[in-house]
């Protein structure tokens, strides 16, 4: 049968519809125990998100929901987890976690194996259409931006480098160079270590790293499924090099990443957060738009919850929580903006946009009221907030200025039906960038707006 078709798509909504009945008629809890072979909560795809984050979230979830027992067990298949619990009755409840990479997720929403779709990257334009028999999956709906993470390059613990920039890591995993000694590291054969093809952190590099720099990932690459285990495998080898989420760092070292004319970063908290780090990236889960079950709706609100963030930053992921840091002064600094940085804090949150656009996307709309809360909360709603826009280097000069200034403006409307007044808006037009302007990855990360207290 053509799920893509109407007959697909009457098929999928009659499914749907009666097991919206059933779950309508009967308390969640009863409605799970009435048949263990169809657990409440089915999430697959990423390995980033599904090993750790995800079967966490369910856990924390049960048991706000007052379940008992709750318990993370492996299914008996690799990559693969169940968890379970009893509800308030006593009845047996349960929910699955299959780890095999993002895109098994999208498969699994196509052919409804799954009420869930984790992955570490975004919807690609061909999973897209194969899913629109479901409706948008871009939209705020389907689209949920749950944690933020940074691909960390990680090496033995005795590598002496500390870092390296996108264009030399694209060369060292093109098979191009061999020995360490050729970017001024040691003098020590290199061996590559990657994730495999369905896994959404290698299409994250493969995109951010080697197709930003027409190289491809040579054939002498050792791959995994997991995270964790390529992790262990750098450790166990000095000449190694491998690129992981940041909750598989481990005993590994991590390498600072400098990208065009950005001075090298860390994957640390900050970075991450922001998405300055030229290597960060968004953790997403996507679900049908026009009619989630209840306990699909559940675990979406709980994941973007206070409570839901905390368990984020237990499983070794960067919160979406706003908080104020302060940014070292530096001489690349625009004047005012350098002394900003000795007088004020910077939240950490930045809003981007799409090119030549000053709409925002889906997690920005959640970020508005993540920043709303914390300005109310610390008393910074009247004057003591700055906005500072960013553009890339492809347009000129003045219409950057313009366009930087415009993405500020676009933030202010949206907070200040909070209640937000501004002491200042700027646009900084190109400055400081990011990451590089080459590539559309790069031109997107210095597309954004800051948000400064005092």
């Amino acid at each position: 049968m053509d799920i893509n078709g109407d007959k697909g798509r009457s098929w999928h909504n009659t499914l749907r519809s009666l097991s919206l009945a059933l779950l309508g008629l009967l308390p969640l809890g009863q409605a799970a125990a009435q048949n263990l072979a169809q657990p409440v909560l089915r999430i697959q795809g990423s390995n980033t998100v599904g090993a750790k984050l995800a079967p966490m979230l369910v856990a924390e979830l049960f048991r706000s929901e007052g379940f008992t027992d709750v318990a993370i067990r492996p299914s008996g298949v690799e990559n693969e987890q169940q968890v379970s619990a009893r509800d308030a009755q006593g009845q047996p409840i349960i929910a699955t976690v299959a780890a095999h990479g993002s895109s098994t997720g999208f498969v699994g929403l196509k052919n409804g194996t799954t009420d869930l779709a984790a992955s570490s990257r975004p919807i690609k334009d061909s999973e897209l259409a194969a899913l629109a028999f479901l409706g948008d999956l871009k939209s705020v709906q389907a689209e949920q931006v749950v944690a933020i993470d940074g691909l960390a390059i990680i090496v033995h613990p005795s590598n002496p480098m500390q870092s390296i920039s996108s264009a030399q890591l694209a060369r060292l995993f093109a098979g191009q160079v061999k020995n360490w000694s050729e970017i001024g590291g040691a003098d020590l054969s290199v061996r590559l270590h990657a994730r495999d093809d369905m896994s959404g952190t290698y299409d994250t590099f493969k995109e951010l790293v080697l197709a930003s720099h027409s190289t491809s990932l040579h054939s002498s690459a050792l791959r995994y499924e997991s995270n964790d285990e390529l992790s262990a495998a750098v450790v166990g080898d000095p000449g190694a090099v491998g690129f992981v989420g940041l909750a598989s760092v481990g005993r590994a070292k991590a390498l600072a990443i400098t990208d065009g004319n950005s001075l090298p970063m860390l994957p640390e908290t900050t970075t991450v957060a922001t998405e300055d780090y030229p290597l960060s990236r968004r953790l997403f889960f996507y679900a049908d738009p026009s009619g989630s079950s209840a306990w699909v709706r559940r675990f979406i609100d709980f994941a973007h919850s206070d409570a839901g963030q905390a368990v984020v930053i237990k499983a070794g992921y960067i919160a979406q929580s706003v908080q104020a840091v302060s940014q070292t002064p530096a001489p690349s600094m625009p004047a005012a903006y350098r002394q900003m940085a000795r007088e004020a804090k910077r939240l950490t949150v930045n809003f981007r946009f799409d090119d030549g656009s000053a709409r925002l996307d889906n997690k920005a709309q959640r970020d508005i009221e993540r920043v709303i809360a914390y300005l109310r909360e610390h008393d910074l709603l009247r004057q003591r907030a700055v906005l500072v826009g960013f553009d890339d280097s492809n347009s000129d000069p003045s219409r950057a200025a313009l366009i930087s200034r415009l993405r500020a403006m676009a933030v202010r409307r949206e907070l200040a039906k909070g209640g937000v007044i501004f002491k200042e808006i700027s646009g900084l037009g190109d400055e400081l960038p990011v990451a590089s302007n080459d590539d559309a990855n790069g031109r997107i990360r210095n597309r954004r707006v800051e948000i400064w207290v005092y």
